[in-house]
């Protein structure tokens, strides 16, 4: 007779649970035969891990937290179809610091210490965050030592709003960074990056994994903001790069001569093995570049394959500023500087890289080598209207016609990674 109590205890208890902490839920008013909240927050603090949280077409101003497995998902009411999370009322306020650096950060989605978190379907906008200083640091998703997918979401106005923040490195579109030993896994599909102030996807830390595949990520264009870069993986993160859509990262103050900051398209700091291949960067300072640090690690071993990179402003289409990389198969078209740099500028020396069955159209050099250069494969490649197929010994080549009266003397710009 005890016993039978006891079960009956326990079925009572199961009984009260509410039946929406075992399915799907919804936010907003389109789902009214389903148990719904009237922001993202609630439904995630009422679910339990593995929850779906539909959310309906509407406008949520609210930073979230994602602090267990959930998916959250915008889906279609009627003819309406977008779910935008939108800044609060007051504006963005710090929730979470930087795991390299300590520095604040405001993120509108933060998704900390949790695994399997899909988030898709969302628009995150930036724009009204009220943020008038250098920090705290405005992101629109950030997984911190978190694993899952990030796929078809639109991320927009990342930026600071205050007058006069020249070269604040801040405004992230999508971050995945690791720290004090945590780790991250995270597909980057199929998603929209744009106007955003720093970077519009960035993979960083020793512990992260990034797949960006598929990506459309525009930046300002000219700006003086901070020198963008389309997509950064760095300071130790692995992962690959492939099938994106990338461009206008330019520095806007930059001329030639000047040594200081310069954008990119697709950056590649101080992390090895990184795959980036067929890729379409195009109206950026640099198109691709793979940069080695002293001070953070190396960028060896990068395969750049299948990549078709487009009008860089001042430098080169595409930097090799480390060792043993391989880049065959690449276009690179309308370079100011030279198509492909041997670049010996990050270490001291440039050594073991393999540039064979490129084409290149249009740039001072076809593959330029600077004096620290050596044991590297840099024919074949098939060329048309470059000045000198071939430059040994120096970082800077004569420019093509039409941009003569350019000086190229000293004119290796120092690109400028984000490590918030």
């Amino acid at each position: 007779m005890r016993m039978a109590r006891w079960i009956l205890a326990s079925w009572l208890i199961l009984a009260a649970v509410p039946f929406f902490a075992l399915t799907t839920v919804a936010v907003g008013k389109c789902k009214p035969t389903m148990t719904s909240f009237p922001t993202i927050q609630q439904a995630l603090n009422a679910t339990p891990p593995g929850a779906i949280i539909q959310v309906c077409p509407g406008f949520y101003p609210e930073q979230i937290l994602v602090y267990q497995a959930v998916t959250i998902k915008g889906i279609a009411s009627g003819n309406q179809g977008a779910a935008v999370i939108t800044v609060p009322s007051g504006g963005l306020v710090q929730n979470a610091s930087s795991l390299s650096t300590g520095n604040g950060i405001a993120a509108q989605v933060l998704v900390q210490a949790s695994t399997s978190v899909t988030i898709t379907n969302m628009t995150v906008d930036g724009a009204n965050n009220g943020l008038n200083g250098c920090l705290p640091n405005p992101i629109g998703i950030y997984y911190q030592n978190s694993s899952g997918t990030i796929s078809h979401n639109s991320v927009l106005n990342e930026v600071l709003v205050g007058s006069g923040l020249i070269g604040c490195q801040a405004g992230l579109g999508i971050f995945v960074q690791s720290g004090n030993a945590g780790s991250s896994t995270v597909a980057i599909t199929n998603n929209n990056v744009a106007n955003y102030q720093k970077n519009g996807i960035t993979g960083n830390g020793l512990g992260t994994a990034v797949t960006i595949n598929s990506n459309d990520v525009i930046g300002q264009g000219p700006t003086n903001g901070a020198a963008e870069n389309s997509i950064q993986i760095g300071f130790g993160a692995t992962g690959s790069i492939t099938s994106n859509s990338v461009g206008s990262d330019v520095w806007a103050p930059d001329v030639y001569g000047d040594t200081g900051n310069a954008a990119a398209g697709l950056l590649v700091y101080a992390s090895p093995n990184v795959a980036i291949k067929s890729n379409n960067v195009n109206n950026t300072q640099y198109g691709i570049a793979v940069v080695s640090d002293p001070t953070y690690g190396a960028a060896d071993g990068a395969t750049l394959t299948g990549n078709t990179v487009s009008s860089t402003h001042l430098y080169d289409g595409i930097d090799l500023c480390s060792n043993s990389n391989t880049a065959t198969g690449n276009f690179v078209n309308g370079s100011d500087e030279a198509a492909v740099h041997v670049d010996d500028t990050c270490t001291g020396a440039s050594t073991g890289n393999t540039i064979k069955a490129n084409s290149f159209n249009s740039a001072c050099a076809g593959v330029l080598s600077g004096p620290g250069a050596s044991g590297n494969t840099t024919t074949p490649n098939t060329s048309y209207n470059v000045v000198t197929l071939q430059v040994t010994g120096s970082n800077t080549c004569t420019p093509p016609p039409g941009l003569a009266k350019r000086a190229l003397a000293g004119s290796h710009g120092r690109i400028m990674a984000a490590r918030p």
